[in-house]
């Protein structure tokens, strides 16, 4: 067996990266993608392998030689062939020029921009079918050729773009770009089909329309071998090359690589993120409908501006106009909060540990911290009352429930902390972003014109992302009865905040209240259930929590660290490493776990109790 591999092109976009080079000696993670293949290629038993180049060719062959001579193994040879108008052909010339040597031996055909797992090749070559395409079921990054296959795994049909649809994307695998083709294969049918294609339609085309043009004889001699849960990327532009790195991150760097993304997850559609925090049972089918079925419009139109939204946010959460302010998600709300609330030498009380974003937000010499003395950081009003009584603050940020900790401060307790804050003038912010996932969640928020009335130095945050499940609009509310301070922040932010879609959402949300009460409950009882499943893990001791998340101790002999590489590279689930973090016992190590549908909540229990306990 032999293999070929493309690698004329110019790669014009991945811009700086293939100034120089071309795109297979770009490096993923260090390594050129080049080496990384070749290696994959060096295990197996093969002839030779036939490089053809084109841009900058001259210094790919010299980068080559100079690595492995004229012998990628011993027993193997790596030969080039050049593509000279590698800008005016594309890849079925390339293929064209080495169509002799393709009818000589069986072969893997592969294009070099690809990165792989190292399981992919032994798969192909292993398997007893004599031509095999790898391929991939269709996620939304994938572009380029996708495929149609009967009950027996033939290929039928190839879908050119052209041909694409949207609707049968669930019947659609996608090609890797890895062949094997039999020796027969080439000579009886791919190079004299592909001689004939050529001399008709020219070489500025595609060798997968040779494939295609087979596939329609019905002879099913092309077979898909699907590769499951296989890790692969193709590698086009510069985000392509920032999502490969983190797929194939090493250990050391892998952590850092996905959790510096601060979410778009749904870029690595077959991992499950239980990292970030929304309600896994909101919004309904039927809003979400709702919402398809005006997709065009709201994409295409302007949203209304600071005046309106006001309103409609007013209407949706029952806060009267001039006490609401919705904004570009809370990030947004809480960045403006400092100016307006924040006097030069004012002391502000914070409970650690906590959301980070508040204490980076405000003056770090002014904040006077308040942790936990207990192993599960649980606290009270009287608690928070009784430390931060002779600490002259003007300002207290409390978050309720707490995040990572899930501790609970309940609302009549609440109500106590605000009116001894009224009686001392010290402003007390409450993000309730968590509390609709607390037991009696239908009674808990704060958000009322008679409480915000009573209580008019606090403030009242909400992360609409969180207990709403939409984090991707980027909507959040701020409340209080100071009317100069909401005035303030109105002005502090854009007067088109919000988009279209985020608007919209509040424009309806009223008509699927009764859905959202729903879910919560549901919700309520899955966390119940999860936090069962978890105390069955034998390195955990799980914290209670009235989030949607838990705070979890990692038990020796394991570190959080360990936990979270290994269910990542074995189970593809990306959970959160809270070890470190300020406020936490830096002795011990901790997880904070999303609460995601049962289904993945199983799942992820099942592969936690896969980790085998260290001797």
């Amino acid at each position: 067996m032999q293999a070929i591999i493309l690698a004329a092109g110019m790669g014009r976009r991945l811009g700086d990266y293939t100034k120089n080079n071309t795109k297979c000696m770009v490096p993923v993670n260090g390594v050129k993608l080049i080496d990384r293949l070749l290696g994959q290629l060096a295990k197996q038993q093969l002839k030779r392998v036939i490089i053809v180049v084109g841009y900058k060719g001259k210094e790919l062959r010299e980068y080559l030689e100079s690595q492995y001579g004229q012998q990628l193994t011993a027993s193997c040879q790596l030969l080039f062939a050049e593509n000279p108008v590698y800008d005016k052909t594309n890849n079925i010339y390339s293929l064209a020029l080495v169509k002799d040597q393709l009818q000589e031996d069986d072969t893997l055909l592969i294009e070099s921009d690809l990165i792989f797992s190292d399981k992919m090749i032994p798969m192909i070559v292993d398997n007893p079918y004599p031509n095999l395409a790898l391929v991939a079921k269709y996620e939304t990054w994938m572009d380029g050729t996708m495929v149609r296959l009967d009950d027996e795994q033939n290929i039928v049909n190839f879908i050119s773009k052209d041909a694409f649809d949207y609707n049968d994307v669930d019947a659609y695998y996608k090609t890797v770009n890895i062949y094997k083709l039999s020796q027969q294969f080439s000579q009886q049918k791919y190079v004299p089909f592909l001689d004939a294609y050529t001399k008709a339609v020219g070489n500025n085309e595609y060798y997968e329309n040779v494939l295609r043009i087979i596939s329609m004889l019905n002879n099913h001699e092309m077979k898909a071998l699907p590769i499951g849960t296989e890790k692969w990327y193709e590698i086009d532009d510069k985000q392509d090359l920032d999502i490969a790195e983190a797929l194939f991150a090493d250990e050391k760097d892998v952590l850092r690589k996905y959790y510096g993304r601060y979410g778009g997850f749904w870029r690595f559609p077959q991992m499950l993120d239980f990292c970030y925090l929304v309600n896994p049972y909101f919004p309904s089918r039927r809003m979400k409908d709702e919402l398809r079925a005006n997709f065009d419009t709201l994409l295409t139109e302007y949203p209304s501006g600071m005046k309106v939204n006001t309103l409609i946010a007013s209407k949706s959460f029952g806060v009267s106009e001039p006490y609401i302010v919705p904004g570009n998600g809370a990030a947004e709300l809480i960045k403006s909060l400092p100016q307006p609330l924040q006097r030069r030498g004012e002391l502000i009380g914070i409970i650690r540990p906590t959301f980070e974003e508040y204490p980076n937000r405000f003056d770090k010499d002014s904040q006077v911290t308040f942790v936990p003395q207990n192993e599960d950081y649980r606290y009270s009003a009287d608690d928070l009352m009784a430390f931060f009584g002779d600490k002259n603050i003007h300002l207290l940020l409390v978050i309720n429930p707490d995040n990572p900790s899930g501790n609970f401060i309940p609302k009549a307790d609440i109500l106590r902390l605000a009116q001894w804050c009224e009686e001392r003038q010290i402003r007390l912010v409450v993000d309730e972003s968590f509390v609709d996932f607390s037991e009696d969640y239908a009674s808990n928020s704060l958000l009322s014109d008679e409480i915000l009335e009573s209580y008019p130095h606090m403030a009242v945050m909400k992360s609409i992302s969180k207990s709403y499940g939409v984090p991707g609009l980027r909507l959040g509310i701020l409340a209080s009865a100071d009317k100069e301070l909401i005035a303030r922040i109105k002005k502090e932010v854009s007067i088109w905040n919000l988009n279209s879609f985020a608007e919209f959402f509040m424009q309806i949300y009223n008509k699927h209240e009764k859905d959202y009460q729903r879910a919560c409950a549901k919700f309520v009882a899955e966390r119940a259930d999860f936090e069962r499943q978890l105390r069955q893990v034998p390195f955990f001791r799980v914290m209670s929590s009235q989030a949607n998340y838990f705070l979890c101790e990692v038990l020796p002999p394991y570190t959080a660290s360990e936990i979270v590489i290994y269910m990542l590279k074995q189970h593809n689930i990306l959970t959160r490493d809270c070890s470190g973090k300020t406020g936490l016992d830096p002795n011990k190590q901790y997880m904070r776990i999303a609460v995601r549908d049962h289904q993945d909540n199983t799942r992820l229990v099942e592969g936690l109790k896969k980790l085998k306990i260290k001797n």
